[in-house]
């Protein structure tokens, strides 16, 4: 037995922020905690979103027991379609985490071959060699938990995403007394939310948000539209009370803001008193002083109900003259271009923006914890061995100094995806490499894999255009029965459609007899030469694509 080892294996979230997973195996037992996904950078052409390289899992699928969700965000859920595309197990999560899993799952038609169990805070439950006790934490997102696991070597507790918030919105507030008790017990690792490592002190209480809002409120003398994350439920609960207190109605506009008001309201996260919420076609029937639209496309979104209204492009949410439109979210790195033209066309529709964190107060705080509540879960769980988890590298390399200058840590350790983290009572030291990274995806009517080779052809179509070079070839004689017809498309300059058309007639010229019979050779000498005509003229690298014609 005492060979025997645990195993950490990061499949996503340690080296970027986004398509956060980890395998945790025990001999022939594997489960994995959360399947996310990211959204791609500018240069991702045509991509939808990214998630995990899961050729582990899939190469072990005979032992994945379950996949455990920390909570419901996008960032930690919503690549489940892709695993459970591959792997057919339970998935666990409590009860909110799982109302957004059902809508994720049915749009994708699994619903009805997915087994979903629900998780309760402080109740275990065990899978094959791992009993796990989940712990209430506070995030941005209600119904939250971190992971304490017992496994045959000692206690692994997983943080998930957390700040430590002692009087949220719904009464349930951050776990410390479990945390504490596991501390005193032992525990062999613990893995932390590194989101905020870069942030000092602590990250304010969802509360903070309430006076600057309430201002804004009670200032604002037309219509206001409040927009943040629909999964910001806290934030959505107090733009619901602060209506009902400066007596406007509401009218939630978009699909995401409404389905996730929906779920809040059935699971009793949030209170709508009979009255309050309107239909979207009604708001014409109440003057603009009566008036709050929740309203979904914080990140300006090209299609939301935000960047069109901006636009003056939605059927019932009119952005008029004097309007308050309040973004209470923070702008997620690569969405600035996006955010930035709603903001344009906000300015130009004359409406008043209020987009910051400035001196006056806040309107967003982050769900993340800082320096501080990091330091403070370390010093209660005091670890034998401390292994950061969400984030780029320099955020993982600075929460593992940070973790050694508590004092309360023997060893902080840095993985990144695809390591293979083996641990005893006593040692812990990377072992291995497993396949990792990441997976493009078109999502439409099907989930469509994008490769590589795929975002490069879109590349270079996007920036120096394509170039078609039709050929019409006796197949008797393999001689040309027409003059080359060279279509240039997607690249300005010069028109060189001309010395394209006699380069492809000295290239065929040049072929001897046996050469123009073998179309595969003639495409390569024609793109070849064509490729060095462009070049040297344009300074152009266009995708060529010689099309052969049998006459």
């Amino acid at each position: 037995m005492h060979t025997k080892k645990l195993k950490i294996i990061p499949l996503g979230g340690l080296g970027e922020f986004g398509m956060n997973s980890l395998a945790l195996r025990w001999e022939d037992d594997i489960i994995v905690i959360d399947a996310g996904l990211m959204f791609p950078e500018s240069e991702l052409l045509g991509v939808d979103v990214v998630v995990p390289d899961i050729s582990y899992l899939v190469e072990n699928k005979a032992h994945v027991r379950a996949i455990i969700l920390t909570h419901g965000h996008q960032d930690h859920i919503g690549g489940l379609s892709w695993f459970l595309s591959e792997l057919k197990v339970p998935v666990y999560a409590t009860e909110f985490t799982l109302a957004y899993v059902e809508g994720n799952l049915e749009e994708n038609q699994m619903l009805d071959e997915t087994e979903l169990i629900e998780i309760t805070p402080k109740e275990k439950f065990t899978i094959g060699p791992f009993t796990i006790e989940p712990i209430r934490v506070t995030h941005s997102l209600v119904d939250c938990v971190a992971l304490a696991i017992e496994t045959p070597v000692g206690v692994v507790i997983h943080t998930g995403d957390f700040k430590i918030d002692l009087s949220p919105l719904d009464d349930t507030p951050f776990d410390l007394h479990t945390f504490a008790e596991y501390g005193k017990r032992g525990v062999l690792a613990l893995l932390q939310d590194s989101t905020n490592v870069e942030r000092h002190g602590y990250t304010p209480s969802e509360r903070a948000v309430v006076p600057r809002l309430d201002e804004i409120f009670s200032r604002t003398k037309k219509k206001l539209f409040f927009s943040c994350f629909s999964s910001s439920i806290y934030r959505i609960k107090i733009a619901l009370e602060l209506a009902r207190t400066h007596g406007r109605k509401v009218a939630v506009v978009g699909r995401s803001m409404m389905e996730s008001t929906e779920i809040a309201q059935d699971l009793g996260y949030i209170d709508i008193p009979p009255g309050l919420v309107i239909n979207p076609g009604q708001i014409r029937d109440y003057s603009p002083d009566q008036l709050m639209i929740l309203i979904s496309g914080t990140q300006g979104e090209p299609m939301s109900a935000l960047s069109r209204a901006a636009v003056d492009n939605h059927k019932h949410a009119h952005i008029d003259a004097g309007d308050t439109v309040v973004l209470s979210s923070r702008i997620i790195p690569g969405n600035e271009k996006g955010i930035f033209r709603v903001i344009d066309h906000l300015y130009r529709r004359d409406a008043n923006v209020i987009c910051d964190d400035g001196s006056s107060g806040l309107i967003h705080v982050s769900g993340h914890g800082s320096q501080e509540e990091q330091r403070l879960l370390i010093n209660l769980v005091r670890p034998k061995f401390f292994i950061p988890v969400h984030g780029d590298y320099r955020y993982l390399r600075r929460h593992a100094q940070i973790a050694m200058e508590t004092g309360a840590v023997e060893h902080a350790i840095v993985i990144e995806d695809g390591d293979v983290l083996e641990l005893d009572k006593d040692n812990a030291r990377k072992k291995d490499k497993v396949t990792a990274g990441r997976v493009l995806i078109d999502s439409g009517s099907s989930i469509d894999v994008v490769e590589d080779l795929v975002i490069r052809d879109r590349r270079i179509l996007s920036e120096d255009g394509i170039v078609l070079a039709v050929l019409a070839i006796n197949k008797r004689t393999g001689k040309l029965e027409l003059a080359p017809e060279v279509v240039m498309r997607g690249f300005g300059g010069a028109d060189i459609t001309e010395q394209a058309r006699e380069a492809v007639l000295k290239t065929l010229e040049d072929l001897s007899g046996e050469q123009k019979t073998d179309y595969g050779m003639v495409k390569d000498k024609v793109r070849s030469d064509l490729k060095r005509l462009i070049q040297k003229t344009t300074g152009r690298r266009p995708m060529i694509m010689p099309v052969i014609m049998e006459i």
